[in-house]
C-alpha cells in the first residue's frame, strides 16, 4: 500500500511538463487523497492525480477498477467521501450556481452520447451556450455549424439524433461539449457503445483535439489511441492508481505485476 501511494504522489516527467517559455506547466485538474465508496464497496482509494494545462491523460485498467468513477468525480457527477478536487486552482463546489458555473468549464462526453432526442443536432449544440453562457442565438448557431463541420457532421445539422449513426452522434456530443469552450474535456469510454467501424471516426476527432492542445482525460480501452495521443498513461486497478508513465514506458516496461497481466491480456488479441 505504501508503495502505491508513493508511486501516485511522485510526479512523472509528463506531470512536470515544461511549457515552451520554460515555465512549469500549470495544474488544471488536481485530485488530492480522494476516497469514494458505493455502500461497502471501496471504489476509489486515496487517489492523487495532477493534470496540467494542455496535457492528454489516458486512464486504462480492467473493468471495475474505478476509472469511470474517478472521471465522473471531476465534474461532480459522482460525489466523493473525502479528499478534494480542484479545477484551475478552485475547489470543486458542493452544489448550486458555483457548481453549475464550474461544470460549464468541464466538457464531458459519455459512452451513451446523451443527446436530447427531441431536439435537432444544431439545437443540441446551441442549447447550453445560449442558456448557460447567454450567447446570442445567431452567434451560437454560427459557431455550432463551425464545430459540426470540424467533426464532420455539418450536413446533419437539421436532423434528429435518431437519424444519425452512433459514430455521428458521438461526434455531435464532442461538438456540443466544445461549444461551451471548456478548460478540460472528460471522455468516459466514448467508443465503447459504437460498432467497430465507427470507432475510428470518433478517435480521429479526439486525436485532432489532442494535437490542438486541449486538456483531456480519457477513459478508454482503445490502446492504439492511448499510444498515439496520450502524454501520460494512468493505470488503475482495484480503485487505486498503480502506475503513471509515458505511453512508451508503460506499454514497453510496465512496473507492476497487475499492469503486466492487464497488458498481456489485451495486447495479444
Amino acid at each position: 500500500m505504501t508503495q502505491t501511494n508513493s508511486m501516485q504522489s511522485t510526479p512523472t516527467a509528463a506531470a512536470q511538463a515544461v511549457t515552451g517559455s520554460g515555465e512549469l506547466a500549470k495544474p488544471l485538474v488536481q485530485l488530492n487523497h480522494v476516497e469514494k465508496h458505493f455502500g461497502a464497496l471501496h471504489v476509489l482509494k486515496d487517489i492523487n492525480l495532477t493534470v496540467n494545462k494542455g496535457e492528454v491523460l489516458v486512464i486504462v485498467g480492467p473493468s471495475g477498477s474505478g476509472k469511470s468513477t474517478m472521471c465522473r468525480t471531476i465534474n461532480r457527477l459522482e460525489t466523493i467521501d473525502s479528499g478534494e478536487i480542484l479545477i484551475d486552482g478552485e475547489k470543486l463546489p458542493q452544489e448550486g450556481r458555483a457548481l453549475a458555473k464550474l461544470r460549464a468549464e468541464v466538457g464531458m462526453v459519455f459512452q451513451s452520447f446523451n443527446l436530447f432526442a427531441n431536439k435537432t443536432i444544431l439545437d443540441n449544440v446551441t442549447l447550453a451556450p445560449i442558456k448557460v453562457r447567454h450567447r446570442n442565438k445567431v452567434e451560437a448557431e454560427r459557431e455550432a455549424m463551425d464545430l459540426l463541420d470540424r467533426v464532420g457532421v455539418a450536413s446533419q445539422a437539421n436532423k434528429m439524433p435518431s437519424q444519425l449513426s452512433g459514430g455521428q452522434q458521438q461526434r455531435v456530443a464532442i461538438a456540443r461539449a466544445l461549444a461551451m469552450h471548456p478548460k478540460v474535456m472528460l471522455f468516459d469510454e466514448p467508443t465503447s457503445a459504437l460498432d467497430p467501424e465507427m470507432v475510428n471516426e470518433v478517435l480521429d476527432v479526439m486525436v485532432e483535439l489532442a494535437h490542438e492542445g486541449m486538456t483531456m482525460l480519457c477513459v478508454t480501452h482503445e490502446m492504439g489511441f492511448a499510444r498515439k495521443a496520450a502524454d501520460r498513461i494512468v493505470f488503475m486497478a482495484d480503485g487505486q492508481i498503480l502506475e503513471q508513465d509515458t505511453p512508451d514506458a508503460f506499454f514497453e516496461h510496465p512496473k507492476t505485476d497487475r499492469a503486466k497481466d492487464f497488458l498481456s491480456k489485451i495486447l495479444t488479441h
